[in-house]
């Protein structure tokens, strides 16, 4: 089994691999498809054991790491590792597959692909929702139906998210002779704002606004991967109030709106992979309602994002070796 440690708000899982949880702009939820937002920095990232008194009964049984989040607030996955020596990935949320919309398993499928290769998936935003497009990741409590889990399986049973990682079978790829360093994405920090309050509660995520992104296939094949060497760790998410009672630690501040964000004129981003296909997005993920679809059917009163208008010349290319 692969080696699993924290260092440095990531995680680091085998020798090849880690991935770290960004904070970002939870873009609007309207008709419009966005680029990609920025990191405004890693969430920090704490190991259950630490806390195994304080952090409730079930989290010490899946054991893992928590970090803390606002309702509402929108996260991506940047990925790790030597760019020589790829891995396969599954993510899933509540678990359930976040590329295929079914229950999380240990099996590497054949047909269907329900896992990604990091590189060259350099981060994954949110569920697989559409042609070239997913829907970004966004924290909202268990148990009100918002959450992906709750929607596919009818229960808000897990919460947070899972990762599971498989190491190429052994002699598939080779070091090579000069060093080739680690690939991972530019981190841009911005001041945010202060913090809001909200009750102790476990987080799940929901689907909110709509990105372009790909999830690209596997090049290599499924035979490549040992499915009997992998590392898996449970992610769990908390809102602010919870997170206190269990560190007696105050939770970082929630990051500017992307309207403000927006007004000020910092970059968005597009990934140049004109050239890369993208796999087909299942149809259970993209019927998934979106955080403030929920509302509006349950008659909450939520109010709906202002859409944002994004000045090309604030869009920077980024270019997919």
């Amino acid at each position: 089994m692969l080696d699993i440690s924290v260092d440095n708000n990531s995680i680091q899982i085998g020798p090849h691999f880690s991935v770290d949880f960004q904070r970002t702009l939870r873009i609007p939820d309207d008709e419009g498809t966005y680029p990609l937002p920025p990191g405004l920095g890693s969430f920090p990232i704490y190991r259950v054991e630490d806390y195994a008194k304080r952090v409730p009964e079930a989290w010490n049984e899946h054991g893992g790491v928590f970090i803390p989040m606002y309702q509402r607030e929108a996260m991506w996955l940047s990925f790790g590792g030597s760019d020589w020596c790829p891995s396969a990935v599954k993510v899933a949320v509540g678990k359930v597959n976040a590329l295929t919309g079914k229950r999380l398993h240990k099996k590497l499928n054949r047909t269907r692909q329900n896992y990604l290769v990091a590189p060259n998936q350099p981060w994954l935003d949110g569920i697989n929702a559409g042609e070239g497009y997913i829907r970004q990741f966004v924290a909202m409590p268990l148990g009100k139906g918002y959450t992906v889990e709750e929607q596919i399986t009818g229960k808000g049973e897990f919460g947070g998210m899972q990762v599971i990682v498989y190491a190429p079978k052994e002699g598939e790829f080779h070091e090579p002779s000069e060093p080739s360093g680690v690939f991972h994405e530019e981190e841009a920090v911005y001041s945010p704002v202060m913090p809001l309050e909200c009750e102790s509660v476990e987080m799940g995520l929901g689907a909110g606004g709509r990105m372009e992104q790909k999830i690209y296939p596997d090049e290599y094949g499924v035979a490549v991967w040992d499915a009997d060497n992998f590392g898996e760790v449970y992610v769990h998410i908390v809102n602010s109030d919870m997170f206190c009672q269990i560190t007696d630690l105050e939770p970082p501040a929630t990051p500017i709106s992307a309207e403000t964000y927006t007004e000020y004129g910092y970059p968005w981003f597009r990934l140049y992979d004109e050239f890369m296909p993208d796999i087909e997005a299942p149809e259970v993920l993209a019927k998934v309602k979106t955080v403030d679809e929920v509302e509006q059917k349950e008659g909450a009163g939520g109010e709906m994002d202002d859409s944002v208008e994004v000045d090309k010349e604030q869009v920077l290319g980024i270019k997919l070796n």
